[in-house]
């Protein structure tokens, strides 16, 4: 099983203003506890041991609060943005040297309650490049932007949106290394961008996940997880 993940916690969480001037998502209270504490506990609960967090602006608050994450139960590394925003891919570039050759991808804003053994067996049982775990959506908690059919995804494209997309890109991706081969490094790219090549080279596996995804990235997600996981 891949035990390695990365963690993207370097937004600007700009749809949480006011709330994002002085504390990261990361940190966002939930029923007394902060919100990254929710998320290594699944982790560590997963068999996720070691976990590397690229942070940006105010992450330095994320680092004094998690550590090495022992208290946790699990190992952490961090990588730095600096002073240019790199995005969600570029920042996993610039990561590269501190995960394995294969590893999990998730969202710092993201609570994703499913069996990741099972994420990881289908990769590693298929000779591709990437994973995305996919749901049935139709609209309902954000726009659908996934063609998938016979377990494979035909198209994903966040802004070409045809018809056929009833499903939406759940949240946990897994990756090798070689994805990013063509990434100039300290360059900013989105992995939404990186998915879609993937998708049109045909190196994109699709996993169907049936449970809901829970998420901190709006206040109507901030209260519906706080009903879940109290």
């Amino acid at each position: 099983m891949i035990t390695n993940l990365v963690l993207l916690s370097g937004g600007l969480a700009t749809r949480l203003r006011p709330y994002n001037l002085s504390t990261p998502k990361a940190l966002i209270d939930i029923n007394g506890k902060p919100f990254i504490e929710y998320q290594l506990a699944l982790l560590k609960k997963q068999g996720i041991v070691d976990v590397v967090i690229c942070v940006g602006f105010q992450g330095e608050k994320i680092e004094k609060f998690v550590g090495d994450g022992k208290k946790f139960g699990v190992n952490v590394k961090y990588s730095y943005d600096g002073e240019k925003l790199l995005g969600t891919a570029g920042a996993i570039k610039k990561a590269l040297n501190l995960l394995s050759e294969n590893f999990f991808i998730m969202y710092g804003d993201s609570y994703l309650p499913i069996d990741f053994k099972a994420v990881s067996d289908y990769f590693e049982s298929n000779n591709k490049r990437a994973l995305m775990t996919v749901m049935k959506n139709n609209n309902r908690w954000d726009r659908s932007n996934v063609v998938f059919k016979n377990r494979k995804i035909i198209k994903y494209d966040k802004n070409d949106i045809v018809s056929e997309m009833e499903f939406i890109d759940y949240g946990l991706g897994i990756m090798n290394k070689k994805c990013y081969d063509g990434l100039k490094k300290n360059k900013t790219f989105d992995l939404a961008n990186l998915y879609k090549d993937l998708a049109e080279k045909g190196e994109l596996l699709g996993y169907e996940v049936k449970k809901r995804f829970y998420e901190i990235g709006s206040f109507s997600g901030i209260e519906e997880f706080k009903k879940y996981i109290k």
